[in-house]
This record gives structure tokens, C-alpha cells and sequence, in this order.
């Protein structure tokens, strides 16, 4: 039975990227976001639970802005904006791929390969 999707990507942090683990239910909004690789010197306040919680529920559709929903990290402005971005890329890399596919892929490895993407 499918629960959900989990992406990696990649951002990039103001020197140095932030890898991420996003987590997308089948219905199409965020169950979690993991941090998986934090590369700069500050701003690591981004990998803890109380930052990232914010995001849960988030859909394809809703409004993921600093200071509005989320609410930022003193002195890690860009490493917020840069989970804000991993996080709407991977929403709609998905709402794509079913859009495209049909409905809720059946796993994973359905997911073309980049190259093979029209």
C-alpha cells in the first residue's frame, strides 16, 4: 500500500547546499521535512524539529512565504529560503508527475529519469 512519496534535494545555502528529505502524503501535502546534510557555519536552527514542523500540511497550491508561514530563523534568513524552495520544488515536481502520470503513482521507482522527462 502507497503512504506517500520521500524526496531528496538539494538547495543552496549561502557558501554551501542543504541536502533534505521531503516527505509527500498521497494526498498531495508534506508529512515531514528532514534535513539531512546542514553545510554552513550558521543558521543550523533550520534542522530542528520546531523549525520544520512548519511545514507539515503544506500542499502544491498553498503560500510558503518567510515571515508570513513560515516564520524565520534570526540569522539564517537564506537557509530558510532555501528549505522554503526544496520544499515547493518537490511539491510540484509531484503534483507534475501525477498530473502527467495517472493519479498517485504506484512507487517511486515509477519516476522517470530526468533525462527521460519530456
Amino acid at each position: 500500500m502507497l503512504l506517500g512519496y520521500s524526496v531528496v534535494t538539494e538547495e543552496r545555502g549561502k557558501y554551501r547546499p542543504i541536502t533534505m528529505l521531503v516527505g509527500v502524503d498521497t494526498s498531495g501535502r508534506v508529512a515531514g521535512v528532514q534535513i539531512l546534510a546542514y553545510r554552513e557555519s550558521r543558521g543550523g536552527e533550520v534542522a530542528r524539529e520546531y523549525f520544520l514542523r512548519q511545514y507539515r500540511g503544506k500542499a502544491v497550491g498553498d503560500p510558503i512565504r518567510l515571515n508570513r508561514d513560515i516564520i524565520n530563523i534570526s540569522g539564517a534568513t537564506i537557509s530558510v529560503q532555501s528549505v522554503n524552495a526544496g520544499v515547493r520544488k518537490v511539491l510540484a515536481l509531484l503534483a507534475w508527475v501525477n498530473r502527467s502520470s495517472p493519479p498517485l503513482l504506484p512507487a517511486p521507482r515509477s519516476l522517470l529519469p530526468v533525462e527521460e522527462l519530456p
